[in-house]
Protein backbone atom coordinates (compact mmCIF):
# COMPACT_ATOMS: atom_id res chain seq x y z
CA UNK A 1 0.00 0.00 0.00
CA UNK A 2 1.19 3.51 -0.82
CA UNK A 3 -1.38 5.02 1.35
CA UNK A 4 -4.01 4.13 3.61
CA UNK A 5 -7.59 4.96 3.02
CA UNK A 6 -9.69 4.54 5.58
CA UNK A 7 -14.20 5.12 5.86
CA UNK A 8 -15.80 8.14 6.35
CA UNK A 9 -16.94 7.05 9.80
CA UNK A 10 -12.88 6.51 11.02
CA UNK A 11 -12.36 9.85 10.89
CA UNK A 12 -13.74 12.49 12.79
CA UNK A 13 -12.42 16.26 12.64
CA UNK A 14 -8.45 15.90 13.16
CA UNK A 15 -8.52 12.46 14.54
CA UNK A 16 -8.56 9.17 13.07
CA UNK A 17 -8.39 5.75 13.73
CA UNK A 18 -6.89 2.46 11.66
CA UNK A 19 -9.24 -0.73 12.90
CA UNK A 20 -8.32 -3.42 9.55
CA UNK A 21 -6.00 -5.92 10.71
CA UNK A 22 -4.40 -5.53 7.49
CA UNK A 23 -3.40 -2.45 7.05
CA UNK A 24 -2.29 -2.53 11.04
CA UNK A 25 -0.41 -5.35 10.22
CA UNK A 26 1.34 -3.41 7.03
CA UNK A 27 1.40 -0.35 9.01
CA UNK A 28 3.57 -2.48 11.66
CA UNK A 29 5.40 -4.83 9.80
CA UNK A 30 5.92 -3.66 6.97
CA UNK A 31 6.35 0.56 7.19
CA UNK A 32 7.52 -0.35 10.52
CA UNK A 33 6.07 2.80 11.72
CA UNK A 34 5.86 3.69 15.01
CA UNK A 35 4.22 6.64 17.69
CA UNK A 36 5.13 9.64 15.80
CA UNK A 37 5.62 8.52 12.71
CA UNK A 38 3.64 10.39 9.75
CA UNK A 39 1.70 8.00 6.99
CA UNK A 40 -0.32 9.10 3.90
CA UNK A 41 -3.51 8.62 4.52
CA UNK A 42 -7.07 9.34 2.46
CA UNK A 43 -10.72 9.07 2.83
CA UNK A 44 -12.96 6.59 0.77
CA UNK A 45 -14.31 8.62 -2.40
CA UNK A 46 -12.80 11.83 -0.23
CA UNK A 47 -9.22 13.13 -0.45
CA UNK A 48 -5.86 12.83 0.06
CA UNK A 49 -3.32 13.87 2.80
CA UNK A 50 -1.37 12.40 5.84
CA UNK A 51 -1.84 11.82 9.60
CA UNK A 52 0.81 11.39 12.67
CA UNK A 53 0.34 7.70 14.62
CA UNK A 54 -0.72 9.10 18.26
CA UNK A 55 -1.32 5.60 19.87
CA UNK A 56 -0.38 1.56 18.92
CA UNK A 57 -2.33 -1.44 20.10
CA UNK A 58 -2.93 -5.09 18.35
CA UNK A 59 -6.46 -3.93 17.13
CA UNK A 60 -6.43 0.04 16.67
CA UNK A 61 -3.95 2.73 15.95
CA UNK A 62 -4.70 6.17 16.61
CA UNK A 63 -4.00 9.08 14.49
CA UNK A 64 -3.57 13.12 15.00
CA UNK A 65 -2.92 15.69 13.11
CA UNK A 66 -5.22 14.80 10.17
CA UNK A 67 -4.67 16.66 7.25
CA UNK A 68 -6.98 15.69 3.87
CA UNK A 69 -6.21 18.48 1.56
CA UNK A 70 -4.62 16.38 -1.44
CA UNK A 71 -7.84 15.60 -4.33
CA UNK A 72 -7.52 12.33 -5.96
CA UNK A 73 -5.61 11.88 -9.15
CA UNK A 74 -8.24 12.29 -11.99
CA UNK A 75 -9.92 9.10 -13.00
CA UNK A 76 -9.57 7.44 -17.27
CA UNK A 77 -12.32 8.55 -18.62
CA UNK A 78 -12.58 4.68 -19.77
CA UNK A 79 -15.05 1.83 -19.90
CA UNK A 80 -13.48 -1.68 -19.55
CA UNK A 81 -15.71 -4.66 -20.58
CA UNK A 82 -13.86 -7.54 -19.43
CA UNK A 83 -15.13 -11.34 -19.87
CA UNK A 84 -15.05 -12.66 -16.84
CA UNK A 85 -11.79 -14.53 -16.00
CA UNK A 86 -10.53 -17.08 -13.68
CA UNK A 87 -11.11 -16.21 -10.37
CA UNK A 88 -7.52 -16.69 -9.02
CA UNK A 89 -7.01 -14.08 -11.85
CA UNK A 90 -9.95 -11.82 -10.53
CA UNK A 91 -8.11 -10.28 -7.96
CA UNK A 92 -4.96 -8.89 -9.71
CA UNK A 93 -7.17 -7.57 -12.41
CA UNK A 94 -9.51 -5.52 -10.25
CA UNK A 95 -6.25 -4.60 -8.37
CA UNK A 96 -4.67 -3.34 -11.60
CA UNK A 97 -7.27 -1.77 -13.38
CA UNK A 98 -8.58 0.56 -9.58
CA UNK A 99 -4.60 1.44 -9.61
CA UNK A 100 -4.86 2.53 -12.88
CA UNK A 101 -7.93 4.84 -12.76
CA UNK A 102 -10.38 2.61 -14.96
CA UNK A 103 -13.99 4.45 -14.09
CA UNK A 104 -15.94 1.79 -15.06
CA UNK A 105 -15.80 -2.03 -15.15
CA UNK A 106 -18.28 -4.14 -16.74
CA UNK A 107 -17.39 -7.78 -16.16
CA UNK A 108 -19.37 -9.91 -18.95
CA UNK A 109 -20.25 -13.65 -19.59
CA UNK A 110 -18.32 -15.00 -23.05
CA UNK A 111 -18.55 -18.41 -24.74
CA UNK A 112 -15.00 -19.07 -23.02
CA UNK A 113 -15.92 -18.13 -19.92
CA UNK A 114 -16.77 -21.19 -17.33
CA UNK A 115 -20.11 -21.37 -15.52
CA UNK A 116 -17.66 -22.19 -12.60
CA UNK A 117 -17.08 -18.49 -12.20
CA UNK A 118 -19.89 -16.94 -11.79
CA UNK A 119 -20.45 -18.88 -8.77
CA UNK A 120 -16.73 -17.90 -7.09
CA UNK A 121 -16.40 -16.41 -4.32
CA UNK A 122 -14.07 -14.04 -5.48
CA UNK A 123 -16.79 -12.02 -6.74
CA UNK A 124 -18.12 -11.26 -3.13
CA UNK A 125 -14.82 -9.83 -2.74
CA UNK A 126 -14.78 -7.11 -5.31
CA UNK A 127 -14.63 -3.96 -2.81
CA UNK A 128 -11.66 -5.89 -1.37
CA UNK A 129 -9.39 -5.89 -4.74
CA UNK A 130 -10.63 -2.49 -4.93
CA UNK A 131 -9.38 -0.99 -2.23
CA UNK A 132 -6.24 -2.75 -2.37
CA UNK A 133 -6.05 -1.43 -5.61
CA UNK A 134 -6.79 2.16 -4.84
CA UNK A 135 -4.01 2.12 -1.96
CA UNK A 136 -1.79 1.07 -4.44
CA UNK A 137 -2.39 3.68 -6.97
CA UNK A 138 -2.76 6.11 -4.00
CA UNK A 139 -6.27 7.46 -5.33
CA UNK A 140 -9.78 6.88 -2.78
CA UNK A 141 -12.43 7.07 -5.44
CA UNK A 142 -13.58 3.92 -6.64
CA UNK A 143 -14.49 2.55 -10.21
CA UNK A 144 -17.80 1.41 -11.07
CA UNK A 145 -18.46 -2.70 -11.17
CA UNK A 146 -21.17 -4.27 -12.90
CA UNK A 147 -21.89 -7.91 -13.66
CA UNK A 148 -23.27 -8.62 -16.96
CA UNK A 149 -24.21 -12.76 -17.51
CA UNK A 150 -25.66 -12.43 -20.86
CA UNK A 151 -22.96 -11.40 -23.10
CA UNK A 152 -25.84 -11.00 -26.26
CA UNK A 153 -28.53 -9.17 -24.68
CA UNK A 154 -26.00 -6.55 -23.07
CA UNK A 155 -24.38 -6.08 -26.75
CA UNK A 156 -27.10 -5.86 -28.63
CA UNK A 157 -29.53 -3.48 -25.92
CA UNK A 158 -26.85 -1.61 -23.33
CA UNK A 159 -23.56 -1.37 -25.22
CA UNK A 160 -23.68 1.53 -27.33
CA UNK A 161 -25.37 3.78 -24.89
CA UNK A 162 -22.04 3.23 -23.18
CA UNK A 163 -20.08 4.17 -26.44
CA UNK A 164 -19.39 7.89 -25.83
CA UNK A 165 -16.32 7.98 -27.75
CA UNK A 166 -14.77 5.61 -30.05
CA UNK A 167 -14.52 1.61 -28.97
CA UNK A 168 -12.07 -1.35 -29.65
CA UNK A 169 -12.17 -4.89 -28.97
CA UNK A 170 -8.83 -6.82 -28.14
CA UNK A 171 -8.50 -9.52 -30.95
CA UNK A 172 -5.30 -11.49 -31.94
CA UNK A 173 -6.24 -12.46 -35.05
CA UNK A 174 -7.49 -8.51 -36.20
CA UNK A 175 -5.40 -7.72 -38.88
CA UNK A 176 -5.46 -4.04 -37.45
CA UNK A 177 -2.47 -3.49 -34.77
CA UNK A 178 -3.52 -0.98 -31.87
CA UNK A 179 -0.68 1.09 -33.02
CA UNK A 180 -1.82 1.82 -36.28
CA UNK A 181 -5.44 2.27 -35.11
CA UNK A 182 -4.55 5.11 -32.58
CA UNK A 183 -2.12 6.85 -35.56
CA UNK A 184 -5.45 6.09 -38.40
CA UNK A 185 -7.45 7.92 -35.59
CA UNK A 186 -5.53 11.13 -34.59
CA UNK A 187 -8.44 12.07 -32.13
CA UNK A 188 -7.29 9.97 -28.84
CA UNK A 189 -7.38 6.70 -27.64
CA UNK A 190 -11.14 5.44 -27.51
CA UNK A 191 -13.25 5.68 -24.63
CA UNK A 192 -14.42 1.94 -24.65
CA UNK A 193 -12.16 -1.48 -24.28
CA UNK A 194 -13.23 -4.86 -24.87
CA UNK A 195 -10.99 -7.41 -23.21
CA UNK A 196 -11.50 -11.26 -23.30
CA UNK A 197 -10.87 -13.88 -21.12
CA UNK A 198 -8.34 -16.88 -21.19
CA UNK A 199 -8.67 -17.95 -25.13
CA UNK A 200 -10.19 -14.62 -26.02
CA UNK A 201 -13.02 -13.64 -28.21
CA UNK A 202 -15.36 -16.41 -30.33
CA UNK A 203 -15.55 -15.00 -33.98
CA UNK A 204 -19.64 -14.62 -33.31
CA UNK A 205 -18.73 -12.33 -30.20
CA UNK A 206 -16.59 -10.21 -32.59
CA UNK A 207 -18.77 -9.94 -34.85
CA UNK A 208 -21.81 -8.69 -32.24
CA UNK A 209 -19.53 -6.23 -31.04
CA UNK A 210 -18.27 -4.75 -34.62
CA UNK A 211 -22.24 -4.75 -35.24
CA UNK A 212 -22.17 -2.09 -31.98
CA UNK A 213 -19.25 0.21 -33.48
CA UNK A 214 -16.06 -1.85 -31.80
CA UNK A 215 -13.21 -1.91 -33.87
CA UNK A 216 -11.15 -5.12 -33.52
CA UNK A 217 -6.87 -5.02 -32.86
CA UNK A 218 -4.36 -6.47 -32.02
CA UNK A 219 -1.33 -5.73 -29.31
CA UNK A 220 1.04 -7.54 -31.22
CA UNK A 221 2.26 -10.96 -32.62
CA UNK A 222 2.27 -12.84 -29.60
CA UNK A 223 -1.02 -14.00 -27.38
CA UNK A 224 -0.66 -12.98 -24.20
CA UNK A 225 -1.90 -13.71 -20.77
CA UNK A 226 -5.46 -11.56 -20.03
CA UNK A 227 -3.59 -9.99 -16.85
CA UNK A 228 -0.48 -9.02 -19.61
CA UNK A 229 -3.25 -8.07 -22.11
CA UNK A 230 -5.26 -5.54 -19.53
CA UNK A 231 -1.63 -3.87 -18.57
CA UNK A 232 -0.31 -3.47 -21.82
CA UNK A 233 -3.74 -1.97 -23.68
CA UNK A 234 -4.36 0.21 -20.22
CA UNK A 235 -0.80 1.50 -20.16
CA UNK A 236 -1.46 3.40 -23.01
CA UNK A 237 -3.58 5.84 -20.74
CA UNK A 238 -1.21 6.99 -18.49
CA UNK A 239 0.56 8.40 -21.27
Amino acid sequence: MNCILLPIENISSDVARIDSLAQINHVNKVLGATVGDTLKIGQIEGKLGTAIIEKVSSDNIHLRDVQLTMTPPPKLDLTVILALPRPKVLRRLIMDMAALGVLDIILINSYRTQKSYWQSPMLNRLDEFVLEGLQQGVDTIAPRITLQKRFKPFVEDELAGLMTNRAIVAHPYSEKSFAQYVQQQRLGLPGLVCIGSEGGWIDYEIELLAAQGCEAVNIGPRILRTEAAVNAILGQWLF
